[in-house]
């Protein structure tokens, strides 16, 4: 039973918990405005107490001190905040000053939500009138003094200005200050003797613009001449010879207190003590200028200027060096001496010459010989030694610097870049390996141009620019002078030494030569290509084109002056132009002429193109006379049918014939004519009817030519006679034809054979073949064929 307590007390926790959750999560506001207002109102006077009054209003559900954070800003910047439960603060500006115009706006905070009023804005004018205090009012010419201005009601930064109105009514201002608060206080100095009226004013600056006051009270101020200006004397004299004694008095005649003196020369104090001083020194070489004697009384000064002169009693000694142009292993002289000494005041016995090298003594006169050498380079120097009657002097002349020259050595020519390319220009260096500097190059040649180089400092070199020369012969002629010194002789460096160089001679232009020659080419033959220069520095690049190909056909570099490329089995593609180009070192390029190749036949493919041509011929003309041959067969042919369509007309002109026949058998002697009728059908033994004259003479037959229209007359040759025979239309026995209708007859030569007495008709050959035509004009359904002979004796 022990352990309850603890769990109903954790339940209890647990439940407020719960409670205070709920309460907490349901409780809710809003800000529903904030105002901001100025009192007594927006626009007030400089010194006006003026009241800010900022005002929330929130909307809760009954939410027990609620919390609120006022923000007050002027132009963007937080001047007021706190944090109260009440709805409202207030700020108060008593008094108000310019410093407090601005844009204010009021910002409240509620449980994380803000809202803001809208801006007001406030505007004070006026400003406090400056008050100006002075420590002195009766200052000495340059005396400081302590200037005060202050506007003590007054807020921000102020910028003071300090300003003086002298008697003539003219103001001027003396100084202004960087901005501070409302009080400025600084340090015047007044130089004008007299009085005038100081006073001061301020500015503040504003986001509104800056705002000026007005001037503060005038006092016047009295400055007082201060006497204290010093003066100053010199003994024996301001004039003095070097060795005597000087003695210079300064001093100030006043009653004022705490004044002092200084005694200064080149703005080294030389002496200092109050009131008054005197210097006593020894006049030196140097000394002369202008003493200064100055008196000071607090931070005012007055100064007194006092020039004297120290003269010498002789002049610093001169070391002089002959001759100047000075060259390794020439003699030279050094000579010290002095310009001007007075002798009244010097004792001659004491006068002493010293020559130095590198502050060692060489020898006691006035000159010293040697020849120069390296060894003998260095820094020297001379001592004049005198004597006055109280004092003794010594004077040293200048350094003078012994450097004998090196004379320049034989110059060398050479190529810039070491390789010179003929007809092309080019830039030669001249060089010599010794010689001081500057040396002076100059470069002649015949087309050349006079060229001239000054070289002055280490490092640098004679390069000239020079014309394209053509034959190596050329270079011979070109010469580089060179020196150092007007008197020294000249060193020449001569062309021949250019002939070191790697010279490249450009090659000329190519020479493009076939073999066998470009008329001679045939196909399956080498073709040669050669591409050759006349001249030119080897390696030479060659290379080889084809005009119908872009690309070259072949690259040789050779050290030779010729190349060439070689087209084996010539074909038809290979005719056209070739070219050929060269280059070499130089890098130029030079091309040949065009030469154009046309490719011959074969041998073989002309032999062969030959017999083609033959047996094409040959074709032809078996053409020709199969087709003849064929054309006959062709009219045979078609007559043999022609005669079978046609058979009533064939037994008629059998029957017109064997009458005839009758007619010639009646007749002895004389030769019967007869026309054939063929009748071509398989056999002609069954068809033919054949007339044998009595004398069995062989007939003779010949071509009867087409009639015309209604032809009557065919022409019969017996023979070498030729007779007319009639031929006219018969209505007897001859079956009716269409009009037109037309029938062949082949007349045959026949080669009779006679045989004894027995009157038999032998084998008949044809010989010839010959076509007789026989038109039909008339529309009647038979045709008597008539013919007509004319006997005639044939040839025995």
């Amino acid at each position: 039973m022990e352990p309850r307590p603890p769990k109903l007390l954790l339940l209890l926790l647990t439940r407020l918990l719960c409670l205070w959750q709920c309460a907490r999560g349901q409780s809710s506001y809003t800000i529903d405005d904030v105002g901001l207002t100025i009192q007594p109102s927006n626009t007030v006077v400089s010194g006006t107490p003026v009241t800010l009054r900022c005002q929330v209003s929130v909307s809760h559900d009954n939410i027990p001190h609620l919390t609120h954070t006022f923000l007050l800003t002027q132009n963007d910047i937080p001047v007021h905040s706190s944090i109260t439960t009440e709805d409202s603060v207030l700020y108060e500006l008593n008094p108000a000053r310019a410093a407090d115009s601005g844009s204010y706006e009021c910002k409240v905070t509620v449980k994380g939500k803000s809202r803001a009023s809208f801006s007001q804005k406030l505007d004070v004018t006026g400003l406090q009138t400056p008050i100006l205090h002075l420590n002195k009012t009766r200052p000495y010419e340059g005396e400081e003094f302590t200037a005060t201005c202050s506007a003590p009601e007054e807020k921000g930064s102020l910028i003071f200005r300090f300003r003086q109105r002298l008697r003539s009514g003219q103001s001027e201002r003396l100084k202004q200050l960087a901005a501070t608060g409302n009080s400025s206080e600084t340090t015047l100095r007044l130089r004008v003797v007299g009085d005038s009226f100081l006073y001061c004013d301020y500015e503040i600056n504003l986001v509104s613009g800056a705002r000026r006051s007005n001037q503060s009270n005038e006092i016047q101020v009295v400055v007082k001449a201060l006497y204290i200006s010093p003066t100053v004397n010199v003994l024996p004299s301001s004039d003095v010879y070097e060795g005597d004694i000087m003695e210079v008095v300064c001093k100030v005649v006043s009653e004022l207190e705490n004044t002092e003196v200084f005694l200064t020369r080149d703005r080294r104090i030389l002496k200092q003590a109050p009131v008054s001083l005197i210097y006593r020194f020894t006049a030196q070489e140097g000394d002369s200028g202008e003493l200064v004697c100055k008196a000071e009384w607090g931070n005012v000064q007055k100064e007194t200027y006092l020039p004297i002169t120290v003269k010498e009693l002789f002049s610093k000694p001169t070391l002089t060096l002959e001759p100047v142009d000075l060259f390794e292993g020439d003699r030279f002289k050094l000579t010290c001496s002095v310009s001007v000494y007075v002798p009244e005041k010097l004792n001659n016995k004491s006068m002493i010459f010293s020559i130095y090298k590198d502050n060692v003594k060489l020898t006691n006169g006035e000159t010293f010989i040697s020849v120069a050498h390296p060894q003998k380079n260095g820094n020297y120097s001379c001592k004049f030694q005198a004597a006055s009657q109280d004092h003794s002097f010594v004077k040293e002349s200048p350094t003078v610097v012994v450097k004998a020259k090196v004379p320049v050595s034989a110059p060398m020519l050479s190529v810039l870049g070491g390789t010179l390319v003929l007809g092309k220009p080019f830039q030669l260096l001249c060089h010599s390996d010794n010689g001081t500097l500057p040396v002076v190059y100059t470069l002649n040649g015949p087309k050349q141009q006079t060229q001239r180089r000054v070289i002055s400092k280490p490092g640098e070199r004679a390069i000239f620019n020079c014309t394209a020369v053509h034959k190596q012969a050329d270079l011979n002629n070109i010469i580089c002078h060179v020196k150092n010194s007007q008197q020294r002789p000249v060193g020449v460096g001569l062309g021949q030494q250019l002939l070191r160089a790697n010279i490249i001679e450009p090659v000329y232009a190519p020479m493009l030569i076939m073999r066998p020659s470009a008329e001679d080419v045939s196909e399956g033959q080498d073709l040669t290509l050669i591409c050759s220069v006349q001249r030119g520095t080897p390696p030479v690049t060659f290379t080889w084109y084809h005009t119908e190909r872009e690309a070259a056909l072949d690259s040789q570099t050779t050290k030779k002056l010729e190349g060439s490329h070689r087209i084996n089995n010539v074909k038809g593609e290979h005719r056209g132009g070739y070219y050929c180009e060269s280059t070499n070192p130089a890098n130029e390029t030079k091309r040949s002429q065009t030469v154009t190749i046309g490719v011959k036949l074969a041998g073989w493919k002309k032999g062969l193109i030959a017999v083609f041509c033959l047996l094409l011929v040959l074709a032809v003309i078996l053409v020709i006379v199969f087709r003849k041959r064929l054309l006959l067969f062709k009219r045979r042919r078609t007559a043999e049918l022609s005669v079978k369509s046609a058979g009533t007309k064939v037994e008629r002109l059998s029957l017109t014939q064997a009458e005839v026949n009758e007619a010639a058998n009646v007749t002895p002697g004389i030769m019967g004519k007869s026309v054939w009728s063929e009748h071509v059908s398989g056999s002609e033994s069954d068809d033919q009817n054949s007339v044998t004259s009595p004398e069995k003479q062989e007939p003779r037959y010949t071509e009867v030519p087409p009639r015309p229209e209604n032809p009557t007359i065919v022409l019969v040759e017996y023979g070498p006679e030729t007779m007319n025979s009639e031929v006219r239309n018969s209505k007897q026995g001859v079956p009716e034809q269409a009009d037109g209708e037309s029938v062949e007859y082949a007349q045959l030569n026949h080669d009779h054979e006679h045989h004894g007495d027995q009157g038999n008709h032998g084998d008949s050959r044809i010989k010839d073949e010959h076509t007789v035509k026989i038109d039909n004009s008339d529309d009647n359904n038979t045709a008597d064929h008539e013919e007509s002979t004319k006997d005639q004796t044939p040839d025995s």
